[in-house]
């Protein structure tokens, strides 16, 4: 979908952020005649003036890196870098972004001596404690 909000040519205003009133917005634009790639576009600047607005209270500062799946869509990504003005740094796997900061905070607890480091032993471990069968 990030591609085709990239060939929108007049991407329509979704100015809802509730999802239910912004899919009936979405309804009304196709009604109306609105290209798929206008509706797109519309939908990912609505979702990255809600990222900024709830951003903004951070501060954004010099370098943005935008991580998580979003940033794997490219529509997404121009529309948050229009709204804030710069370019946003993604890198090649920002799914795994998260869980590689999860590890080297809890290496850094480790070290310090504010966690325990337990050894564990995957035939112990249990995933799935009850399994549900349809």
């Amino acid at each position: 979908m990030g591609k085709l909000s990239l060939q929108a040519k007049n991407k329509v205003k979704i100015s809802n952020t509730c999802t239910v009133f912004a899919e009936q917005e979405v309804v009304s634009h196709l009604a109306e005649g609105a290209s798929i790639e206008d509706i797109i576009a519309g939908l990912h600047e609505a979702i990255a003036g809600r990222i900024v607005n709830m951003v903004v209270g951070l501060g954004i500062e010099k370098e943005v890196v935008a991580t998580g799946g979003g940033a794997k869509n490219i529509g997404l990504v121009k529309a948050l870098e229009e709204k804030i003005g710069q370019p946003l740094l993604v890198p090649p796997e920002p799914l795994l972004t998260g869980a590689l900061g999860a590890a080297l905070v809890g290496k850094e607890l480790v070290a310090q001596g504010a966690v325990r480091k337990a050894e564990r032993r995957l035939e112990e471990v249990t995933f799935f404690k009850n399994r549900v069968v349809c």
